[in-house]
């Protein structure tokens, strides 16, 4: 999930929020001003049941931050690279450029989140009853009462062990430490995440029969949306089993063609020597250090009458932003760094020199190769088997 805009960093984090954040903050606005806090206490300002639905709304997306958060300072000490957190639609998300090196690191890093959530959730829940107490029955009352629940709740839900959630983790952590093996570990999680979702269509389309259509709605598209999730962990992780052994050298593009960072929009769109075969391009400084990545997408954002005077160097991706790896690095463990990268490529480089690129299609087409002979040697064995 790629944010759309970035709020700042906490904790040496970069925080950004994707552009769905919208659609869930003006229900929940909407949802507490105009139904909750009116059917409770009737008869108030509408802008103060506004005001305390858009600050409860606020401080609800600081409590999904903080759960985040939670597990992005988490990853850090146990040795995970962390990329950012982006707050979404359906919540929010660590995104983490490694995997966890052990079963306990696994439980550590997923187990955090829920456990900050209810944390927050008593807290909130103290603050209402010292609110009953000092103030009395009221809107802010209210409001901290919700916020004590919500994040109760939230705690509880992200526990059930299904990928993606971090219930799901925690099975896999697990798994992992039962089996040993990483690869079955989150395809048991994956298939639990997906038993979950089905779960929660169905039960969501008897609630839309039964009358009970918002709720209905909303428990299939979130049980859409853990199928989908859990189905892609699953297909990573057999991924991972096929690359299982292969380092880089052995799938990425050598010696790409490098642009230099002074070339202009302009000269590049002309020059043979990039057309037609690569989507995207080292940038380099004298021809051999490199100083980050352009892809054709940001070229052709570069509006026509500035490409003459606008530089490589002006718009690409710089180094500290793209994943770069060796040629000796396991396919497996750049694998996670590419997917939560922005342009999902690596540059290879050996010491500081390019010396490749590893790009998605690099990828399937060794996952493809790999697949073709393991099948083709099974086929063999079948074959041999039979005849003896």
């Amino acid at each position: 999930m790629q944010e759309t805009f970035r709020l700042g960093h906490l904790a040496g984090i970069r925080v950004g929020v994707h552009w769905s954040v919208l659609v869930i903050f003006a229900l929940i606005a909407f949802g507490l001003a105009q139904v909750r806090l009116p059917g409770v206490y009737p008869d108030r300002a509408l802008w103060l049941y506004w005001s305390v639905g858009l600050v409860t709304a606020v401080v609800f997306f600081a409590s999904l931050l903080a759960h985040e958060l939670a597990h992005a300072i988490v990853a850090r000490r146990n040795g995970v690279r962390v990329e950012g957190i982006t707050l979404w639609l359906l919540g929010g998300v660590a995104r983490l450029q490694d995997e966890a090196a052990s079963p306990s690191a696994e439980l550590r890093i997923s187990g955090v989140g829920p456990l900050v959530s209810f944390l927050v959730g008593l807290g909130f829940g103290v603050v209402a009853v010292a609110i009953g107490w000092v103030i009395g029955p009221g809107l802010v009352l209210e409001a901290a009462a919700w916020l004590a629940a919500i994040n109760i709740l939230l705690a509880i839900f992200n526990v059930i062990p299904a990928a993606p959630l971090d219930g799901g983790r925690l099975l896999r952590a697990f798994l992992w430490w039962r089996t040993g093996d990483r690869v079955r570990a989150t395809l048991g999680a994956s298939t639990a995440g997906r038993t979950f979702g089905w779960t929660l269509v169905v039960l969501g389309l008897f609630l839309f029969l039964q009358g009970v259509a918002l709720s209905g709605i909303w428990l299939a598209i979130i049980g859409f949306f853990l199928i989908s999730a859990a189905t892609a962990e699953g297909r990573h992780a057999e991924m991972r089993g096929v690359l299982a052994g292969i380092p880089v050298r052995e799938a990425m593009t050598p010696d790409p063609v490098t642009a230099p960072a002074e070339t202009t929009i302009a000269e590049f769109l002309d020059g043979p020597l990039f057309r037609y075969r690569h989507s995207a391009f080292p940038v380099t400084r004298d021809g051999t250090l490199p100083l980050g990545m352009v892809c054709i997408h940001q070229i052709r954002n570069v509006p026509v009458g500035a490409r003459s005077t606008t530089t490589l160097g002006d718009i690409m991706r710089p180094r500290d932003e793209i994943v770069t790896t060796s040629p000796d690095e396991p396919l497996t463990e750049v694998l996670t760094r590419m997917e939560s990268g922005p342009d999902q490529r690596a540059l290879v480089l050996d010491g500081e020199s390019v010396v490749g690129i590893l790009t998605p299609s690099d990828i399937s087409r060794v996952v493809t190769w790999l697949t073709t002979v393991r099948a083709h040697a099974r086929g063999r064995d079948h074959e041999e088997g039979r005849s003896g």
